[in-house]
């Protein structure tokens, strides 16, 4: 926590490592390091190009680079 009353600043990175954990370090039990790198940069490759309900349905690529087909996405406030 950061501060008096910021102990929800949390919530997002916590679920993106529940999601890591259960969609893909689980289910590979990656025996190597190098094997474990290669694994979770394709992991993050795809999750950060499928849309999420919590983003309005656009990517987190989308939404970081703000733009969809040339165009501006709304912002949105997470």
């Amino acid at each position: 926590m950061d501060g008096r009353g910021r102990c929800l600043d949390n919530i997002f990175t916590e679920c993106l490592w529940r999601s890591v954990k259960y969609e893909d370090i689980y289910l590979k039990s990656y025996q190597t390091i190098d094997e474990a790198k290669i694994g979770l940069t394709d992991y993050f490759e795809k999750y950060n190009s499928r849309f999420h309900s919590s983003l309005d349905d656009y990517s987190p690529n989308e939404v970081y680079f703000n733009k969809i087909n040339n165009k501006l996405i709304p912002d949105i406030t997470i």
